[in-house]
């Protein structure tokens, strides 16, 4: 029987040869492989183009300081709860302990947690706008994670402003256990208080949102947009068909399978999604 180090080793050779499908082995990375395609894409001309392949569409995922590039108006973003951090409160090891893993991820990051909270200004309305990065312990939703969040909400309720939250995350962090389940509840019972208080909340999905995050403040949306192709969900399909031991139909819980059963409002191209925000904006606080 395998132990528990050895599932954790298999989990992280599939992240690493994920990794390295989207990079062909050449200095510089000068050259990137599409993930879906597998076509050769020079890495300029892919990061002109917003980092969306151009032979088949495939939305490469973005960075933090990527997202906002595109999101916000320039200069008019203003970072709060920078300070807060996770702790490892449980002493928690799986592959290695936590608060090493902490460190790696602020080291290969740059960011200090999965979820950087603003104020901003989009088409020169201010907003409370939350941006996700996958790169932070795969966006996982813990603890600080649910609590700036909610922050944000609340600070946005004081400056009747409209949240926006960009979500990139495979679900809630196991390292803090019943304390990541916990922000689940955390961020919704902050989302009523934002419905009561009559501010919108547009939610915006990109690959992957999923698990814990998925089944509370990504779906709670009064607006839900997602880009092209995203994975959303609770349970990965895999997981899924291997326990209902049935085949999944195309496309299962891909943006726009979800989009055609009522799930998600609209699928948005990554370089319309700031002027869909725009509009979106005004229809709702005009």
């Amino acid at each position: 029987m395998k132990s528990i180090h050895d599932w954790f080793s298999k989990k992280k050779e599939e992240k690493e040869l994920e990794a390295k499908a989207e990079k062909l082995d050449i200095p510089g990375n000068l050259w990137v492989k599409c993930f879906k395609c597998k076509g050769t894409l020079y890495g300029k001309d892919l990061e002109a183009n917003l980092k969306v392949c151009p032979k088949c569409g495939y939305h490469f995922k973005l960075t933090f300081s990527e997202r906002l590039k595109i999101t916000a108006d320039e200069g008019s973003f203003l970072e709060h709860d920078n300070l807060i951090v996770s702790k490892d409160f449980l002493k928690f090891t799986d592959a290695m302990p936590y608060g090493k893993r902490l460190e790696e991820a602020k080291r290969k990051s740059g960011l200090n947690e999965a979820v950087i909270t603003s104020e901003a200004k989009i088409g020169g309305m201010r907003t409370g706008l939350g941006i996700m990065d996958f790169s932070f312990i795969g966006g996982s939703l813990g603890s600080v994670v649910g609590e700036k969040v909610t922050r944000l909400i609340e600070r946005s309720i004081e400056g009747k402003m409209p949240v926006i939250i960009f979500n990139a995350s495979g679900g809630a962090r196991m390292q803090e256990a019943i304390m990541s389940l916990m922000q689940m509840a955390k961020t919704s019972a902050a989302l009523a208080k934002l419905k009561k208080a009559r501010m919108p909340f547009i939610s915006v999905c990109t690959d992957p949102t999923m698990a814990g995050v998925s089944a509370s403040y990504a779906m709670l949306g009064d607006m839900i947009i997602s880009e092209p192709g995203a994975l959303v969900g609770f349970a990965g399909p895999r997981v899924i068909e291997q326990t209902i031991k049935q085949k999944l139909p195309e496309n299962f819980q891909r943006a726009e399978f979800l989009m055609e059963h009522g799930f998600i409002d609209m699928v948005v191209e990554r370089k319309n999604i700031k002027n869909t925000l725009i509009k979106t904006i005004k229809f709702f606080m005009e």
